[in-house]
């Protein structure tokens, strides 16, 4: 069977060259995201180069790259994906190491590209794509008046607030906005945050005030999965309060009209990643697109198309002297943007080591602790 596999994926790298000599592939998210990616810079690059660049579908992790690498049939040349797993792949040799400022392009005002990202890479094999934010939104509706939530405090003041929120159905996020609710300062990138979350008596504190959310008589707690579910809940009046991706908020909100109102204070900032396959099946030109695909004017690009922040700060820049800049040319994008100044007074960077570190240990306190509910 392993040599059927074997066997199998070969040829599927056989018809693949022979489909589409020469062709760059990306395997990303799907949906309306690689669609912003397609169209923001992917083709834009793929004209400008002369190269084209195919965009395929997968459902993360490092597996299915593992798997081609083993049978000998390579077929993606560059891969979107999560901060640990540029790592991973990193240690285990599946993609390439950058020179960084050597093998990608300055800012337009000669900024190094190494100090024009929002945050460091995370490994040698990574450059950063799109950060997009974990907020919260509400529902216009409950609160018609002058007294809105304007804090991550007030997610939590049912007494304020009254009604059910919702939440991840995991720990992640919520022990972050939890701390910053209970008064803990976020510190640079949310350092204090982590650094009370590691101190004992930490991730209790965090759990004990999600906990007290979820009884409370005067709120409740749903819990979400999907990320479509957020702005769903608020819209049927199901919670008047939730958690979720800025993403998806604001397709609701802008796209659709939806009645709710996103509040950025205590947003957790996470992010994405490209990584260069080492020996996929057009390296060479698999790097030229990569460098273009992640200069200024491309990044900014995909952001006419979703509400992702670019991972430069120089398109920022782009965005903010050509507004509107949503394809729909009413919808101004810099108040859309998570890396956004008026956005990040108070926020957090997601820490993948972190959570690597003690991901199973909280999942176990966690689950335990909704179990009780």
């Amino acid at each position: 069977m392993k040599k059927l596999s074997k066997l199998l994926l070969a040829l599927s790298f056989a018809l693949s060259i022979t489909s589409s000599a020469f062709a760059v592939t990306v395997a990303s998210w799907g949906g309306a995201y690689t669609e912003s990616q397609k169209l923001g810079y992917g083709d834009p690059t793929a004209k400008a180069l002369g190269v084209d660049i195919n965009w395929v579908d997968y459902s993360g992790g490092l597996s299915e790259i593992k798997a081609q690498k083993e049978a000998g049939a390579i077929t993606w040349d560059i891969i979107d994906v999560f901060a640990f797993d540029t790592i991973n792949g990193c240690d285990e040799g599946i993609f390439v190491e950058f020179d960084f400022d050597k093998d990608f392009p300055a800012a337009p005002d000669g900024t190094p590209a190494s100090e024009d990202f929002f945050a460091p890479m995370p490994s040698k094999c990574a450059v950063g794509n799109i950060l997009y934010s974990w907020n919260y939104a509400y529902d216009t509706r409950a609160f018609p008046g002058k007294k809105v939530p304007k804090t991550i405090k007030d997610f939590f003041n049912t007494k304020k607030f009254p009604g059910k929120r919702a939440i991840y159905k995991s720990a992640l996020t919520n022990l972050e906005i939890a701390l910053a609710a209970d008064g803990v300062k976020m510190g640079k990138g949310g350092e204090l945050i982590y650094r009370k979350l590691e101190a004992d008596g930490g991730i209790d504190r965090a759990m004990d005030k999600i906990k007290a959310l979820c009884t409370d008589p005067n709120g409740g707690c749903v819990f979400w999965s999907a990320g479509a579910q957020p702005p769903e809940l608020l819209v049927a009046g199901e919670v008047v309060m939730a958690t979720g991706w800025n993403g998806r908020f604001f397709n609701a909100e802008i796209g659709e009209g939806a009645p709710i109102k996103q509040v950025w204070d205590g947003q957790g900032l996470d992010y994405e990643y490209f990584a260069l396959v080492k020996g996929g099946p057009d390296e060479a030109n698999a790097k030229k697109a990569l460098a273009m695909m992640t200069n200024t004017e491309m990044l900014a690009g995909s952001a006419k198309y979703i509400a992702y922040a670019p991972y430069r700060l120089s398109s920022l820049e782009i965005i903010k002297a050509n507004e509107p800049w949503y394809k729909d040319g009413k919808t101004e994008m810099m108040p859309q943007m998570p890396t956004a100044p008026a956005n990040t007074k108070r926020y957090f960077l997601v820490d993948p080591f972190f959570w690597a570190d003690n991901g199973t240990e909280i999942g176990e306190k966690w689950e335990a602790m909704k179990a009780g509910l």
